[in-house]
């Protein structure tokens, strides 16, 4: 049976307030009655109950991440960010993957909630969840990660994925390529919607017709199985695109492999571009163009705004933070 602070107060010849003491506020006991308390504490292998004493004390020193998918790397850089200022800070992090389902986020928030974690980090699904914005509203802080809020009931940190899009259609029209495919995931991802908006403004601005000029291949999710897939289907099509654009690095490793498979070479018979600049892109077997997001950096703002909230709710005014993404140039383009 576990020991006690009842039973660590008696070995120690302390009364239980005392032994709280040492626990919480050690700089009002005495040395050598806390070095008794502190010898009392090991040989029982006491260990205390933090959860019931931040119920007690109605805060927790724990944090919730909720991810859409946490096998891309992508999101487990984001996460290393925010765990990074949480172990700082001496919090707990407790990281969710709702693999891109409503469902699943919902409940994770509702768990989270009913944990008491001191504020929620969230790339969420849509940002207009009535679940999120009830989490809000009963005075749970919660920081948008990856998405921007154009509401402003909230902090969020993102990257500015129409600037990127526009950064790799520029690239992929200097270099002569005329026809360009868009592998992406669900257009209803707010980040797929602007890369490609985006890439239409670059094709505009090279004076082509981004109808013409696109050809949009949306695939079901941001994985590098369903990128391989869909681009393979693409090329024994007979397509006549010169470049791949896709909308994370996962869909171009995947194009990647589609390509070598149909008797393609990158970059002489199709460019490709991807998105994130994930560790795998510069070692991909043709090392991969990217667009770079400053994956560490933007989970460290969102903790550290959140952690600003969750210290000062009634001063504390909500940021909208927006990062520039940069091109990363590799054998690929």
């Amino acid at each position: 049976m576990a020991a006690s602070i009842k039973d660590v107060a008696e070995r120690a010849g302390v009364s239980i307030g005392t032994v709280s003491n040492v626990l919480n506020r050690p700089e009002k006991v005495a040395a050598t009655t806390r070095e008794q308390v502190l010898a009392a504490i090991a040989e029982l292998g006491f260990v205390r109950n933090s959860s019931a004493a931040q119920l007690r004390a109605g805060t927790s020193r724990s944090l919730g991440l909720i991810v859409l998918d946490m096998a891309n790397p992508f999101f487990q850089d984001v996460a290393k960010g925010v765990e990074d200022v949480a172990t700082e800070l001496g919090y707990a992090l407790m990281l969710c993957n709702t693999d891109e389902r409503a469902s699943r986020e919902n409940w994770y928030l509702q768990v989270l909630e009913e944990q008491r974690v001191r504020g929620v980090l969230i790339t969420p699904v849509s940002v207009s969840s009535e679940r999120l914005d009830a989490l809000r509203r009963r005075g749970t802080p919660t920081v948008l990660v990856d998405r921007h809020d154009p509401r402003g009931d909230c902090c969020s940190v993102a990257v500015d994925d129409i600037a990127g899009g526009e950064i790799a259609g520029a690239h992929l029209t200097s270099l002569g390529h005329r026809r360009i495919a868009f592998v992406t995931g669900p257009l209803s991802l707010r980040q797929c919607a602007d890369r490609l908006a985006g890439l239409r403004r670059a094709v505009t601005a090279a004076g082509l017709d981004p109808d013409r000029a696109i050809e949009v291949v949306e695939a079901p999710a941001l994985k590098a199985r369903i990128g391989y897939e869909h681009a393979r289907k693409l090329f024994e099509s007979g397509t006549d695109v010169q470049a791949a654009f896709c909308a994370n690095d996962l869909l171009a490793l995947g194009v990647l492999r589609a390509a070598v498979s149909t008797g393609r070479r990158v970059p002489d018979d199709i460019a490709l571009l991807g998105y994130d600049d994930i560790e795998f892109a510069a070692d991909a077997a043709v090392p991969l163009s990217s667009v770079r997001q400053p994956t560490v950096q933007i989970g460290r703002t969102a903790a550290r705004l959140l952690l600003e909230e969750c210290d000062s709710p009634t001063t504390h005014a909500h940021q909208q933070v927006m990062f520039k993404p940069e091109l990363v140039v590799r054998e690929s383009t």
